[in-house]
This record gives structure tokens, sequence and C-alpha cells, in this order.
């Protein structure tokens, strides 16, 4: 999608257009004409004229072509006044005007009935509820706003109009520019992901930035987001992230926030980069428009000053980047260049006395070692150091080196200037060393972004009508969570799991049980009683002699504990050696906004104690599901901690997989178990199973 009308318009405009002090249609006039390079026409049937131009009834009384109309009318005829310009040839819209999705039914109707219009008339359409768009190559300012932005690289979307105003009033004062921006509103018809797609496609965007408070299709964000990324960064601060925060967005835009957990899974499987705040957001806007990516993760610090050379360090530690590790050419030149009372080895101490020569020679030998992919530069003021001769020097040997490179110039008004050179030139620069050891981690992580290889998740051969009668079997009974009862569905995609079944009477059960090598395991089978370890309905261990009994006992159990309970009757089950291998879990819930998202982690009873788990957005691939094992805590565990030996985390993966696969292709379930998942030197066995399912979905 171009957006040409909308970014790039020839004639705008303006619905709603007035003189009247104080009001959203001058405010927007006001701006249109202090800086639009093309012609603003204002439309208002009661005036003859608004700040000295001509001023017609409607869109269709504009001689000519009108390319995008700005709608600042009352909500209640909002709707018919798009619809008159769309029936007028007009090609982009921007609603600024409230009272959508966002006020209740009243609005929620209306808002459907605008993108009614706008599927009709192929409109692109920002809004409603919108401050409005700013595009600086052509001087377009269709907003209310009190500033305009400075040119720039940088394209801006942001969910929260107020929040616009407060970033160019702050990115003004600072000197930062853009290209685009955006307020999103209530998305009725244009999100996030068109504006990622364009401005991906756009060689005038060098970064996208984003507010976003949801995502209202996540796994089309994923898919469209992972091709920009290969060229294009997005760095998105996404809010609503607590139960509370999350409340007041759907408050505040009509958004339904999807789980934390999902966008963080969501987010990352799509190679954006997460922000946390505002500072955040634009240190990784800087430095992303204005340096190289490094070629390895490994950094050097170069410092005329002990302990913040030691802050950067710890930074890194902290980080996801490593502490460079010189050559020894290096580490010769270092010897010489330097005081014997300097340290060579990284960080790299240049002593307070050093003149801007004897820094900026530290610099230049860092740059050049092929072991290092950035340099941080952290300095303090002294009274034999020019700040102003040293930013000089540096902008100087990095573009000579071509090797990203952050600083911080410690100090307070001395550094206004060293600053001013360092931001002509692009090189961040920031009191905080921490804040420029974040900003390089930033430049890694969208390397790795950029070049991660997707693949595609794997089809596996199953049995889908066998899984589809086990769920319709539980629907049929009127069942809507399910147990050990539909181990089935696992054994139908391919997961294994225990010898045994299901039985509904004592000899039933003692003939399951003499099937069975050994001891076994019997459980009390009910949709009623989910935690049946907790009411004593497990037992494990059971001989074949007391099979009889215990069958017994474990409906009474039940029945003491629910006496309405749905008993369905006992599994009796192979016993397995957990002590040789992994309790993990594989678990599934569906998310509003991304679908079904898969769950890994330590399993067992402590699972929900622990929260060693991570998550990911299904499909998942083989490559996903393998990183999922790295990253929980309990790794070591699964290969071979404490001499242990180590499990085939291969059947893990495909365990995890086939359940990804069996959860896209049944919408019908909403949650799923499997805990525990024994993960074993040979294989992975899937011992129990819950899930939730939706009936209709059948």
């Amino acid at each position: 999608m171009g957006l040409e009308t909308l970014f790039s318009p020839s004639r705008v405009a303006v619905v709603g257009a007035t003189e009247r002090e104080g009001s959203v249609g001058r405010a927007v006039m006001t701006n249109m004409l202090d800086s639009f390079e093309g012609e603003t026409v204002p439309v208002n049937p009661n005036a003859a004229s608004v700040l000295g131009r001509e001023t017609y009834p409607d869109v269709a009384s504009v001689p000519g072509e009108v390319d995008l109309a700005v709608v600042v009318v009352p909500g209640r005829i909002a709707v018919e006044v798009v619809r008159e310009a769309a029936e007028a040839g007009v090609g982009s819209v921007v609603v600024i005007t409230a009272g959508f999705g966002e006020t209740g039914s009243e609005g929620a109707r209306r808002e459907r009935e605008l993108r009614e219009v706008a599927t009709e008339y192929d409109l692109d359409l920002v809004g409603p509820n919108s401050l409005g768009v700013v595009s600086t190559p052509a001087g377009l300012n269709a907003t209310f706003g009190p500033e305009n932005a400075l040119p720039g690289n940088i394209s801006f979307m942001s969910q929260s109009g107020a929040f616009i105003t407060a970033v160019l009033d702050w990115a003004n004062d600072r000197g930062i520019g853009f290209k685009d921006v955006v307020s999103l509103g209530n998305k009725a018809v244009l999100d996030e992901r068109d504006f990622v797609e364009a401005w991906g496609a756009d060689d005038d965007t060098d970064v996208v930035l984003g507010y976003l408070e949801g995502i209202d299709d996540g796994p089309a964000f994923i898919e469209t987001a992972r091709e920009v990324v290969r060229e294009t960064p997005i760095v998105l601060v996404k809010s609503g992230r607590t139960e509370a925060g999350a409340s007041a967005a759907a408050s505040h835009t009509g958004t339904i926030a999807g789980s934390e957990a999902a966008y963080e899974a969501g987010l990352e499987q799509a190679g954006v980069i997460r922000a946390e705040n505002v500072e955040e957001l634009f240190d990784a806007a800087s430095i992303l428009a204005s340096q190289p990516l490094p070629e390895t993760d490994a950094v050097a610090v170069v410092t005329n000053a002990g302990g913040p050379g030691v802050m950067a360090t710890d930074a890194i530690g902290d980080s996801s980047l490593s502490l460079a590790s010189f050559t020894d050419e290096t580490l010769s030149r270092f010897e010489r260049a330097l005081p014997e009372e300097a340290n060579i080895y990284n960080p790299v101490d240049v002593i307070g006395d050093a003149p801007v020569e004897r820094f900026a020679e530290a610099v230049d030998i860092a740059l050049s070692d092929p072991n290092v992919g950035a340099v941080c530069v952290v300095t303090c003021p002294t009274a034999v150091l020019s700040f102003d001769d040293l930013a000089a020097a540096v902008v100087e040997r990095q573009r000579e080196a071509g090797l990203p490179v952050a600083t911080c110039f410690m100090g307070g008004e001395r550094t206004e200037s060293a600053r001013a050179i360092l931001d002509e030139a692009g090189i961040p620069t920031y009191f905080d060393p921490a804040r420029a050891i974040g900003s390089l981690e930033t430049l890694s992580a969208y390397r790795a972004a950029s070049e991660r290889e997707y693949a595609e998740p794997t089809t596996f051969d199953v049995d889908r009508e066998r899984a589809r009668e086990v769920l319709a079997a539980g629907a049929e009974r009127g069942d809507t969570r399910l147990g050990v009862e539909a181990m089935d569905l696992l054994s139908a995609y391919g997961i294994a799991t225990p010898a045994g079944e299901v039985v509904s009477s004592p000899d039933a059960a003692l003939d399951a049980a003499e099937a069975i090598d050994g001891d076994v395991v019997m459980k009390v089978v009910s949709p009623d009683i989910l935690h049946k370890s907790d009411i004593g309905g497990v037992e494990v261990g059971v001989a074949d002699g007391d099979v009889h009994d215990t069958y017994e006992d474990l409906v009474a159990r039940a029945r003491n504990y629910q006496p309405d309970a749905t008993i369905l009757g006992v599994q009796v089950q192979e016993l397995l050696d957990l002590d040789a291998g992994v309790e993990t879990i594989v678990g599934v819930n569906r998310d509003p906004q991304f679908g079904p998202l898969v769950l890994f982690g330590l399993g067992g009873i402590f699972v929900e104690v622990l929260e060693d788990t991570t998550v990911r957005v299904a499909p998942v691939s083989e490559p996903e599901a393998t990183g999922m094992l790295d990253d929980v805590r309990a790794a070591p565990l699964l290969r071979g901690a404490r001499g242990r030996t180590p499990v085939d985390e291969g059947s893990v993966v495909s365990t995890i997989q086939r359940l990804s696969q069996l959860v896209t292709d049944f919408p019908a379930i909403l949650e799923l178990d499997v805990n525990p998942l024994v993960a074993m030197p040979d294989g992975a066995t899937a011992v129990d199973i819950r899930l939730t399912i939706d009936p209709d979905e059948l």
C-alpha cells in the first residue's frame, strides 16, 4: 500500500474549517496554511471564507480533484461527510472527529458505518478520533497539534494523539526530525500493519517508530513486520502491559488489549525492537537512523575515567553484548601509544591527563581491531581535554572506520557544543554510560533480526478425523473441559503417550492393568475435577492385586469432594520412570489478537510456582521450537546437568510443533496443557492432558 494521496497530496479539503477561536477546525486550517506546499481548501456550508480562503459547502462543490479530506465535523454527520468525499473521488480521508468506538455502543455503530463506507469506496482512512497526519516532504501538517515536525528520516505512528504532541515538542528541542507522523486513532480502516508496510517500501524512511495500545491482527502484523525489518528497523512502545494499563487502553481507544506474553512473543518473532519508554524509543531511533550495523556483538570501551568506564563495562555485562578481546597486535599498539599507568585491556583507560591526541589515537586503535564490532567512548571533563576537539576527532575516526560508535560525554554546559558536533555527524551521545551501551545493543538486536532466516512451520502427517472425533465426543456429552479421556487427541497428532485406557468398572480396570507390564498409575476421570492430585484422585504404583479397591477408592474420593461431579471412569496407565527424565509442560492459550500461543517450560506440580516458561505465537517452526528450549532457565537439566543423561531434545521440539499444528487446525481448542511431558533420553511422552473447547467452533 503506497498511501500516496495521504502523504503526498496536491489538494487538501478541510471539512469543518472555521475561524472560530479555539476550535479544531481553525487549528487544522492554520497548520495547513502555515506549512503545506499544495492547495488547502476550506469546506463549510455556513461560511463564505475561512482565513481568507474561499469556502465551499461540500467536497463535491470543490472544483478539480481533491486528494485528501480532513474531517473535523461533529460525529453525528461525520459518516455522511466521508461518504460525500468518497463519492467526489477523494482517495484518502483523515477523520479527526471523536465520538466513535471509544465512547460506547452508539459510537461503535457509527464506526462500523464508517468502515463500511471506506470498504465500499476503497478509501485510505485514518481515524476516527485522530490528531491527524504530518508529512514533512510535502509540508503537510493536517493536525490540530501545537507543533509541526522537523524534517527527518524517521516515520512515527501513535495510537495516542496526546503522545504525538508531547513527542513533537520534545523532539523539536533535541533536533530530532520525522518524515511522516500518523495519529492512528481508533484504527477503523488503516492500522499499524498498513503503515509498517508503506514505510517499509519508502526509501525516505530509515526507521519506523510506534506507540501502540494494541495490535488488531497479530499474525498478519508478524508476517508484514518480518518482511519490513529485513531492510527497515521497527521500534515500538507497547503500553497496556499491566492489567490496569490494559483496562485504561480499552477505555481510551476501544482496544481489546491482548496478553503481555502474546505481545512479547509476537513482536520478538516479528523482529520488532521493543522499547519500554520514550527515552528508549528515541535512543533506538537515533542510532538506527545514523550508525552502521556492527558485524559482531563485541564492544570496546575507551575512557579517561576509571569509574564511568567500569559502569559501561557493567552495562555490557547486563546486556546481550560482550566485552571485546583485543588481538596481540592491538595490545602492542596500545602499549606504544599510552603511558605506563594506562590500562591497555578492555575497558581501555587513557587516564585523566590524556590530551585529545592520546584519546583519539586510542579510539583509532580500538576501531581497527578485527575483534571489535562497536566502540563506546566515555569521557569526563579535565583541564587538559577539549570536548569539542575530542568530538571532532571521534567523528573523523568513526567515518574512516565505518564501525558504530556511541559516546558518553559526561558533563553539563561544557558538553553542549561537543554534543552538537556529534549530533550533526549522527553519533549519539549520552550522560549515562548505560544508555550508550543500550543504544549499541539496539544495533546488534536489529542486525540479528534483519539477518534472521524464517523457516516455514512443518506440516506433519496426522489423523485429523480422529482428533475431530475426540473433540466432538466431549462436545456431545456437554463437556467443555476435557482431561485424560482425550489422550487419543495427542496420539492422533503423533505425540507419544503411555499405554493405558479409560475404563468404567473395577473389572475393566484389572483387565487394563494386566495388559501393562508392572505396576500402573490410576486417575479418576472427570471433566469437573481438574486438579485430581489435590483431592487424592491419583494413585501411583498400583499392583494388579490392588486395582479393584483403588478403582472404588478413587471414585469415592471424587464423589465426596464433589457429589454432583460427572465421573467418566478411571484411567489405567503405564507407570513411567519419571526419575529418568525431566518433567516439562507444553501448553496453549488462545489470545484475542495473536491467536494460539504455545508455552514450554519446566513442568510437573511446581509449574505455577517456578514459572520457568517461554511463549511463541503459533504456528511454531522448528527453529522457533528449538529456541524455546534455549530460553528456559531449566535448559541445563535437559542437556545433562549434574551427570544426568541428556534428553532427546528433538522429540520435545517435535511435540511443541505438533501441538502447535493441532491448535492451529482446531480453533475449537481454547486452552490445552500437556503436563507433564516427560522428556527422556529416548523420547518424550505426554503423561497428562487437559483442555477447554468451544463446541460452537467444531
